[in-house]
């Protein structure tokens, strides 16, 4: 299950675990122009670890989760966009 909500400087997308047990604590992704983070509290050091992402690197994980194993350099087209 997951929500996403437009802030005013960010797009928000909440990943809530609803999976087999046991479950793992929400994972908080928020989109900016600039980068984007992820966010999950861990209970062990109760604190936030946060990760954050270029636009670049974003779009390579998008790419990355329907492609086979193997090494890939994304090139843009004859239109500019990156294939």
């Amino acid at each position: 299950m997951f929500t996403i909500e437009h802030e005013f400087d960010a797009t928000v997308i909440t990943l809530m675990d609803d999976g087999a047990r046991p479950l793992q604590e929400d994972v908080i992704i928020n989109g900016f122009a600039e980068c984007v983070t992820v966010e999950q509290y861990d209970p062990r050091t109760d604190s936030v670890q946060r990760i954050t992402l270029s636009p670049e690197q974003v779009r390579d994980l998008a790419a990355a989760l329907d492609l086979p194993e193997g090494i890939y350099a994304l090139r843009p087209d004859a239109r500019g966009d990156r294939t």
